[in-house]
């Protein structure tokens, strides 16, 4: 098997190995690849291993020798599902390794906006609270979260963690999810009431073409101006401008991204430069233990693949 790897670095910077994939088959590996290096670099592949580099249709019937792409990642909407089912390439991903990863994160960006930990930290170090007349120095009112309404869009492994962790610090469970279940965690409401009724709303679905930018303009309209947006899911899930202009005319009070429509944003993203929406870099998913379930998993799902018995298929069937 000819396996190409066409963007191993953010999986594996150096602190993993390849060696039980490179037992499986002949490998070429890259850091990075561009869209427009993909074809030649995958010209003899028989597997294409890849995170968050788009394999499009063009590249799927231009490949004769491609029998499996292999997505490191849970979520797979850069494979083209129409062309690679069209083609028999199977599609397998790699679910539920970043439950606690993201779910953590997810937390990370609520309490930085309730507690506002690192910027007070921040202003300690740089002698703002040395000059201050008073002993407790406080750069705007601490939020408390008992008592609070989070509401979750999407119930999946990750939503249903984030709701278990709500109910810890008191928060009320609010959530919309297309099959609603008895045994999830708090009270299913359509979106629009969830929108309306929500403290914290916080993003957990994966993004399809019917869910891309069904955050707009109309839905923030509807959330309290007191209230705070997270995504920890997909960028594209928001329309970024309907969602600048709301953080600008306040009609939301924050919002805390760790994914954006386009990564890295370019120099034009109407969200980067505002003060009241908290960025990371897309590194709710990073932590050595999720990185080292996805290349466990991955390792399985082509040794499995090799051995004729596909597992986690999403396309290709």
């Amino acid at each position: 098997m000819n396996i190409v790897i066409t963007d191993g670095y953010t999986l594996n910077p150096g602190d993993q190995s390849w060696e039980e994939i490179e037992n499986l088959g002949t490998v070429s590996y890259f850091d990075r690849t561009k869209p427009d290096e993909l074809i030649g670099r995958c010209k003899n592949a028989n597997i294409i291993v890849t995170n968050k580099t788009p394999v499009n249709g063009d590249a799927i019937r231009s490949l004769p020798n491609l029998k499996m792409i292999s997505v490191t990642a849970t979520g797979f909407n850069i494979i083209d599902v129409s062309a690679a089912n069209e083609k028999h390439v199977i599609v397998s991903n790699v679910p539920g390794y970043g439950t606690d990863s993201v779910a953590q994160h997810t937390f990370a960006l609520i309490l930085e906006l309730s507690n506002k930990s690192g910027i007070h930290a921040e202003k300690v170090r740089i002698g703002d609270w040395q000059k201050s007349k008073d002993w407790c120095f406080t750069l705007g009112p601490i939020v408390e979260l008992a008592g609070k309404k989070i509401g979750i869009v999407g119930m999946g492994n990750i939503g249903r963690k984030v709701a278990d962790i709500a109910k810890v610090f008191g928060m009320e469970v609010l959530y919309h999810t297309r099959n609603p279940k008895p045994e999830y965690p708090g009270t299913s409401c359509d979106i629009e009431e969830l929108f309306a009724k929500a403290d914290v709303i916080s993003l957990h679905c994966p993004q399809t073409p019917e869910n891309t930018g069904f955050v707009n303009a109309k839905l923030l309209r509807k959330m309290k101006k007191s209230a705070w947006l997270i995504n920890t899911s997909r960028g594209g899930l928001i329309n970024e401008n309907d969602l600048a202009a709301a953080l600008q005319n306040k009609t939301i009070a924050y919002a805390a991204l760790d994914v954006l429509s386009s990564e890295p944003p370019s120099t034009s993203n109407p969200l980067t430069g505002l003060h009241n929406c908290l960025i990371t870099p897309h590194i709710a998913w990073v932590s050595f233990e999720a990185r080292e379930r996805i290349m466990l998993q991955t390792i399985k799902n082509i040794k499995a693949f090799t051995e004729g018995n596909p597992i986690n298929v999403v396309a290709g069937q």
